[in-house]
């Protein structure tokens, strides 16, 4: 079985499997190369990934216990492993999409409850001027509209980056090297 050698400087993951087929979800029924990752698998995969240096380019290296069963399978894991990390950087930057027109929408939502607070707090200070408790009034509808704006403002500035950084992790594990090696029972390549 042909295997690659991994670049060199390249952050390595070694994964030892008995058959290929266990790194794949067993429900999924797709053929072998669109076949998503079991869950365990892919959260490993991306909890690994995510502790290496992000100026390495990452390889992963299957060790099997048994050959593949079908010619070319060796091969097709890893166009497998990148099409679904792929597939995972395209789902993530659809939820940065989502949460910047929720934030968008929520945002001209709060700018319109501040105005109309402000105006009604206005009003409200202009009827009730002889009121001691007039200022109070204004001010907690003021607050109140300001308070409307914290939504969009978290998800302008706090709510984005982990998301595009997951995102950018899948980049990376979209074009990892995946190669395929046999090894025998005492876990040596023979």
């Amino acid at each position: 079985m042909p295997s690659q050698q991994p670049p060199d400087g390249s952050a390595v993951l070694d994964l030892h499997l008995v058959d290929l087929r266990q790194i794949f979800d067993s429900l999924d029924p797709a053929p072998f190369r669109e076949r998503d990752l079991d869950p365990k698998a892919g959260e490993y995969i991306v909890d690994w990934a995510r502790e290496c240096p992000a100026d390495r380019p990452l390889a992963m290296v299957v060790h099997l216990s048994r050959p593949p069963a079908a010619a070319g399978e060796a091969q097709m894991l890893g166009e497998a492993v990148r099409e679904y990390f792929r597939g995972r950087a395209a789902a993530t930057r659809q939820d940065l999409s989502r949460l910047f027109r929720t934030g968008r929408v929520s945002l001209v939502i709060g700018l319109a409850f501040l105005a109309v607070a402000i105006m009604v707090g206005e009003a409200l200070a202009a009827l009730i001027s002889k009121q001691s408790y007039a200022g109070l009034v204004q001010e907690s509808l003021i607050i109140g509209g300001w308070v409307a704006l914290w939504r969009p403002l978290e998800i302008f500035l706090y709510d984005w980056w982990p998301i595009l950084a997951r995102a950018r992790l899948f980049d990376r594990l979209a074009v990892m090297q995946v190669s395929v090696r046999l090894i025998d029972a005492a876990g040596r390549v023979p």
